[in-house]
């Protein structure tokens, strides 16, 4: 599923009233929320649903694929999601 097809399902589940603008603002809404959640708190739990994380990579040691040449990779962060037990559960 993509962000179109997201957004036709939100317009369907809001009913017959909801317009396509609507549901793209409702989905705009959430992500944008989600994502200033995650910069402030570095935590978003939805109930039902998952938790979505800052989580930290330390500095490694990789290699150059083009070359072979071993490298050094900094240290950076990423956002990971955990899936809840009940989404996990309804797959």
């Amino acid at each position: 599923m993509n962000k179109a097809e997201l957004v036709e399902a939100i317009q369907n589940n809001l009913g017959k009233d909801a317009t396509k603008r609507l549901a793209e603002d409702a989905l705009s809404a959430v992500l944008t929320s989600i994502t200033e959640g995650v910069k402030k708190d570095g935590k978003v739990q939805l109930i039902g649903f998952g938790t979505f994380e800052v989580k930290t990579r330390a500095a490694r040691k990789g290699r150059n694929p083009k070359t072979g040449e071993e490298m050094q990779i900094k240290a950076s962060k990423t956002v990971g999601f955990k899936a809840s037990s009940s989404l996990k559960g309804s797959l």
